[in-house]
């Protein structure tokens, strides 16, 4: 069985990739499954109806796409619209990231350095 180092599993094995989860995986699994609840701010966007937040993100990302000509933003992009939305990081991640990442927080006024 492949380790979670990015090994590459091939799919004639018998073995699928999907079930090879790393131990933070389960703060981003986004599928649901018997017993799995949407949470009202999920369940609100997935039909249709958009909280003020959500919104003003859709379309602060549509400006930036319009104004720079890209159709798919980088995530790098999306950060940047974030951050001039006006979002900083003043609290402790609430997902496990692993021992790769070092977790730090910001002031709230801090400038959004893009």
């Amino acid at each position: 069985m492949p380790s979670d180092s990015g090994e590459v599993v091939d799919r004639r094995s018998g073995i699928d990739r999907r079930d090879i989860q790393t131990p933070s995986a389960k703060d981003l699994d986004r599928r649901r499954g018997p017993g799995r609840r949407r949470s009202d701010f999920l369940r609100a966007a997935e039909e249709g109806e958009m909280t003020q937040e959500q919104f003003m993100f859709l379309l602060a990302i549509n400006a930036f796409k319009e104004a720079n000509g890209r159709t798919f933003p980088t995530w790098t992009d999306v950060l940047e619209v974030v951050r001039k939305l006006g979002y900083r990081k003043t609290m402790n991640s609430e997902l496990d990231l692993g021992s790769k990442s070092c977790d730090w927080v910001e002031e709230p006024d801090a400038p959004g350095g893009v």
